[in-house]
């Protein structure tokens, strides 16, 4: 039983137990054999869900049926069944379901896993709570969120190139009728988009594009900067809706710009961080192999191009191997953290990029110098590392090797000789420099 710990005292087998706990219901599916095993089941799905049983059925249980009721949809559209419930990715869905002979229901709140490299998925499913107190509070919610992120809406008809029913909610919630014409709307709101996503304004709230690729029911919209009242650039959703209505010939559309501000940037920012750990080595910070042998053939396809001089370094410490017997890893890494740190101080303004090639090799692109000023660079490189103290391991050395590129040269070549360079330089007695 877990009891109730301060944040910095749960540790993870904490968690899992709390929320195996917890969870309602956890379903392992093989699609393969259409089959699932319903390894936790509570309350409401201990009578929902057998055991084990046909993954179809359980699908067509999930949400083939009709929306307010437990009545079962048509023969003809359970035809369906057999393409849903696969999954690329992690998936969310909210679903209304009714204990058999009930017209009360539940809502749950249904998350899906897939299991990496197979056919698998995890289900895990919640009742979020009492249904009518969460259907009211819902409907509050959604309308509350329409009027907190929706700053614009207007009704537009393209034939008679009419605005009406608009609403500006960082003004008023009240609609306002105004006489601007669409054409009028248009050709003034393009001066609040950002200079850079003109151009793409103009091409999706075009009369021509509207009529000719948004079929009545059907949604388009964009994101782009957009000046509020304020007269500050925040992000928006452009949404442009064609009404569902009966005539091919009714071009009748709602728009709305709603503020994204707040959660673009987060996602942006975090995206930046997921960038920056997929791309860096976790220890050092350096560049990872992968990255960094992305960055030498960008370097050499620029220098075939007519670019500057490609130059590649490896570096291995010398005798790193005893530094963890003797010391143990926590010293290997706080060394391997200072000699990346020699390196790229290094290379700091120059034309260059450093990365870790893998355990204590690192690599050093440098484009735009002499090949003399390569081997320079490298051998007082050299002498840096020999001179510097590393903190409990003391004085070590590295041995380096240096290749040029030629005008024939594919990275696996270029990279070889430099590979081959730095063996050498370690077959002939370490803490040297050598150039093929």
């Amino acid at each position: 039983m877990i009891t109730n710990k301060a944040l910095e005292d749960y540790s993870r087998e904490d968690l899992i137990e709390i929320l195996d706990a917890n969870v309602d219901a956890i379903i392992l599916v093989d699609t393969t054999l259409n089959r699932y095993r319903a390894v936790v089941r509570r309350n409401f799905f201990e009578d929902f869900i057998d055991e084990t049983g046909n993954y179809h059925e359980l699908i067509e249980k999930l949400w083939f049926h009709l929306g307010d009721s437990n009545e079962e949809i048509t023969d003809d559209y359970k035809a369906f069944v057999s393409y849903y419930g696969k999954y690329k990715g992690k998936y969310s869905r909210r679903l209304r379901l009714f204990s058999k002979g009930s017209d009360v229901p539940h809502y749950i709140q249904m998350n899906v896993y897939p299991i990496k490299d197979t056919d698998k998925y995890i289900y895990a499913m919640d009742e979020l709570g009492d249904s009518e107190y969460l259907e009211e509070n819902m409907t509050d919610r959604k309308l509350n969120t329409m009027q907190n992120t929706y700053l614009f809406s207007m009704f537009v008809d393209l034939i008679k190139d009419t605005t009406s029913s608009i609403c500006v909610t960082e003004v008023s919630d009240e609609i306002v009728n105004s006489d601007i014409t669409y054409s009028q709307w248009r050709s003034m709101t393009v001066h609040m988009i950002s200079k850079e996503e003109q151009a793409h304004f103009l091409g999706l709230t075009d009369p021509e594009f509207l009529k000719q690729y948004l079929k009545r029911g059907q949604t388009t919209s964009m994101d782009c900067r957009m000046k509020n009242l304020e007269g500050v650039y925040i992000w928006v959703k452009l949404i442009f809706s064609r009404a569902q209505t009966k005539s091919e010939d009714d071009f009748r559309f709602v728009f709305m710009v709603q503020d994204i501000n707040n959660s673009y940037k987060d996602l942006m920012s975090a995206l930046k961080k997921y960038e920056e750990l997929a791309q860096k080595d976790s220890l050092t910070g350096l560049l990872n192999r992968r990255s960094m042998e992305t960055e030498i053939r960008n370097s050499i396809d620029v220098y075939k191009k007519g670019g500057n001089q490609v130059s590649l370094i490896m570096l291995d410490l010398d005798h790193f191997k005893v530094v963890n017997d003797t010391y143990g890893h926590v010293v290997g890494d706080k060394t391997l953290k200072a000699f990346a740190g020699i390196l790229q101080d290094s290379v700091e303004g120059k034309n260059a990029t450093v990365g870790r090639w893998g355990g204590e090799e690192f690599v050093i692109d440098l484009t735009g110098i002499s090949r003399d000023y390569v081997y320079a660079f490298s051998e007082n490189l050299r002498k840096k590392v020999e001179d510097y103290t590393f903190e409990d391991a003391g004085h070590l050395t590295c041995s380096i090797g240096i290749s040029h590129l030629n005008s024939d040269d594919s990275f696996e070549a270029v990279f070889n000789r430099m590979d081959d360079a730095m063996y050498s330089s370690k077959e002939s007695g370490r803490n040297r420099v050598t150039e093929l």
